[in-house]
């Protein structure tokens, strides 16, 4: 009876989490878009800095990891010292900024297929620098979302979608989604060593680092000089307040997304938040063609299909892997 009431907690716990991490990144997925294609208030204009919702993002993430910290840190020393995240503050500024520049000449649907195919570029430069050697259900699972990427970038984008999109440019907004990829995968694998020099360093130290440079290179990047894009987007949001609301709903389902997704990786591992994450992510191409009024024909919903099949095998492999550990682990 007491096994049955913890695998009804546990389950209910899962729950939650998938809820929050659905509820929240889906919402921040549909402010995103909405904030890239809307045009604001009687004179019709449309909000152009988006690079001005990662400073705003940084801020808040910031304000709420410090809030966390003090609530609920153990007062431990030990962590990562706070210069340690200056380089992967760069990238994690540069590359989140051309994923969001990217909706200015992509929709929303292929931004996100583009930015879920993450292993190709890990799996290319593991093949040609360090000499790796992959699986074959490894290189189809590769082939799947490359070629379901690819087919999608190719197939005729409604004319509906591209009336939306403030600069219509396909080649330009898959390379800075590709561009977003490569910088992401320098913040993985930096915030990866980091945590391993410093193994007494939690999830609310990591985020408060990342989005302490974060905000230190965004407002040098906003406001560095008189004519900075920042003044503007203020001055954007004082003439727009709805637009002003979107942006701190936006900041607030990340920061709250974040809390979920820390929640899931300390309770269930890894593997549950990528399966989680991953399913998000084609909900929010499903809620983007039903809501947001970017209808995707049948081959390109073969597409999607075809880039999700892919990366629910990934995650099908890896679960093997871990019960293949777990295993060997088990004593004889």
């Amino acid at each position: 009876m007491e096994a049955h009431g913890a695998g009804l907690s546990r389950v209910l716990v899962l729950s939650f989490c998938v809820a929050g991490i659905w509820s929240a990144y889906i919402y921040q997925g549909f402010l995103q878009e909405t904030l890239s294609t809307k045009r604001f208030g009687p004179d019709g204009k449309r909000f152009e800095h988006l690079s001005f919702l990662n400073l705003a993002q940084n801020v808040v993430c910031l304000i709420w990891s410090y809030i966390m910290i003090k609530l609920w840190s153990s007062g431990s020393s030990g962590g990562a010292p706070w210069w340690t995240y200056w380089s992967a503050g760069i990238t994690n500024t540069i590359g989140p900024a051309m994923g969001i520049e990217a909706l200015k000449y992509i929709s929303y649907p292929a931004q996100v297929l583009a930015k879920s195919s993450k292993m190709i570029p890990v799996m290319l430069m593991g093949t040609l620098v360090y000499g790796i050697r992959y699986t074959f259900p490894e290189y189809l699972c590769t082939f799947l979302v490359a070629g379901g990427v690819s087919i999608f970038a190719l197939l005729k984008t409604s004319s509906k979608t591209i009336s939306k999109l403030a600069h219509p440019n396909a080649p330009l907004g898959y390379g800075l989604c590709f561009l977003n990829l490569a910088f992401d995968g320098f913040t993985n694998a930096t915030q990866d060593s980091i945590s391993t020099r410093y193994p007494k360093t939690s999830a609310w130290n990591i985020m408060l680092g990342m989005n302490l440079w974060g905000t230190i290179y965004n407002m040098i990047y906003m406001f560095g000089w008189p004519q900075a894009s920042g003044f503007e987007a203020v001055q954007f949001c004082k003439q727009h307040p709805d637009a002003a609301w979107d942006i701190f709903l936006y900041c607030l389902c990340g920061a709250v997304g974040q809390n979920f997704i820390f929640l899931t990786i300390s309770r269930f591992g890894s593997l549950a938040n990528t399966t989680i994450t991953t399913t998000r992510k084609f909900v929010s191409i499903v809620v983007s063609s039903l809501l947001s009024g970017n209808p995707l024909s049948t081959k390109q919903w073969g597409c999607v299909f075809m880039v999700f099949s892919g990366l629910s095998y990934q995650i099908y492999l890896k679960w093997k892997k871990s019960q293949r550990l777990q295993k060997k682990r088990k004593p004889m």
